[in-house]
Order: C-alpha cells, then structure tokens, then sequence
C-alpha cells in the first residue's frame, strides 16, 4: 500500500469521487480513494483496504473461475476491517471524550448501516413492486412512502423535515441493481465474526479461510463455513447485542466525562 503505491490517495482533476478496490485477477489490487486526513478518510482506506485484502487473498488461494466472491458477502471485509481500526483506536484514546466520539462513531454506523439500509431495501422493493403492478411512479407516492418510512424506522419523537421526503431523488442505488440489503446483511455477519475473531484464534483463521474461498462455494455455504449462519436470526441478534453494548460504552463515558 505505501512502499509499492497500489493506492492512489489524492483527489485529482477529472478523478472520480468515492473510494474503491479494483484490479483483475493478475494484478495486485489497487485502492483509488480522495484523501483528506480525516478520520473517516482513515476509516475508508481500512474499508478499502478489508476489499483488497479479501481480492488478494482470494486470488492467490483460487483458479481464475472461483476467484472473485460473490457480491453478497463483498461489504464483510471491509466493515471487519473498520471494526478492527476502531477497536485499536480506543485502546490509544487518552481522554474519555475521545473515547466516547469513537464509540458514536461505531454505533452511528450500526445505524447508517443496519438500520438505515434496511430502510432502502424496504423502500427499493415498494418501488419494483409498484413497477410490476403498474402503478405510476410519481414523486408525490415516492415522497409519501419514503416519509412514512422514516417514521416507521426511527419513531415519533424524531423530526422529520419536508425536504427528507425527497432524499430518496439522491441516493445512487435505487436506479440500479437491488444492492443495499447487503450493507445491512454484510455488516451484521462481520459484527458477529469480529467478535468471535477477537477472542478465538479458531474463529480467526475460519475468518482468513473465507477471505481465501473467493467465490468456490455459494456466499450462504461461506459465511457459514466462516462461522455466521445467515439463515437463522443470530446473526441479526448478535449484531443488536454488540449494538446495546456499544451504547453501554458510550453511556459509560458521557457520565464519566460529566
């Protein structure tokens, strides 16, 4: 990443914006990303990197046929990685403020991720469900639905805006391939292998086997394989108790901090 340059850090003219991995099956992967030295640039070159490493690995360990996995468990890499960034940073924190932002930041992206793309998924089918039905797309059904699902998701007590009704119009996903879901499936397995993987060196190298399997069997054969069976609620369940525990942490550090 540093000594060989397979990282192309800096926003440059015409250069698109985002982060990604790529690269081919005879090439080492390679990270374009815009960075800025924030934190959340540290977070993304740990995302982008758990892509990579799960490409290298799957490309050294399978025959071209088998070496790229499958996109249903592409996002569990990359969020184990900012899992383990996250962990190492609150073990280096020196106040209880500090401690507490990253704890936020862990539980914010529970939330963004599980919870909020969940809600996409939800909104994505309604729209390829009204598409095969008939019914007309208008922008007053998409705002309605799309506010009514925000209510539903995160309460009465929080202020929905107009202009909320009308994110849906922004978001890049909804006018192609069904994907979010997998955010959400995606970070709830690597929140249950994260843990296992830091208190079972068993567990770690099921983990290192998965990130080695490429796409030789089928993604649900994998994560199993990996230690999550994304067939049952356990998953889901493991992922809401390190969720609650998370908030514990941060509730901990607010009263220490008052």
């Amino acid at each position: 990443m540093v000594e060989d340059r397979w990282v192309d850090v800096y926003e440059t003219l015409r250069k698109r914006s985002g982060a990604y991995s790529s690269g081919c099956y005879d090439s080492m992967p390679y990270i374009l990303m815009n960075y800025h030295g924030t934190l959340k640039d540290v977070l993304t070159l740990a995302h982008e990197a758990g892509h990579s490493m799960h490409s290298f690995l799957s490309r050294s360990a399978q025959p071209y046929i088998y070496s790229q996995y499958p996109i249903f468990v592409a996002e569990v890499a990359s969020t184990f990685n900012e899992q383990l960034l996250l962990q190492h940073l609150k073990t280096q924190v020196k106040s209880e403020r500090d401690k507490a932002y990253l704890v936020n930041y862990q539980i914010e992206g529970i939330r963004g991720t599980i919870f909020r793309q969940t809600m996409f998924a939800e909104f994505e089918l309604q729209i390829h469900k009204w598409a095969e039905e008939g019914t007309p797309l208008t922008p007053t059904l998409l705002k309605d639905y799309y506010a009514q699902l925000n209510r539903e998701y995160y309460g009465p007590e929080m202020v929905i805006d107009p202009e909320l009704a009308i994110e849906w119009a922004r978001i890049p996903h909804f006018y192609y391939n069904f994907y979010v879901y997998q955010y959400a499936t995606g970070l709830s397995a690597a929140l249950t292998l994260f843990q296992k993987a830091m208190h079972d060196p068993v567990a770690k190298e099921h983990y290192l086997t998965f990130l080695s399997s490429g796409g030789s069997k089928f993604p649900i054969d994998l994560l199993k394989e990996a230690g999550v069976d994304m067939r049952t609620e356990a998953a889901i369940d493991s992922a809401m108790d390190y969720f609650q525990e998370l908030l514990g942490e941060l509730r901990k550090s607010v009263s220490i901090q008052s």
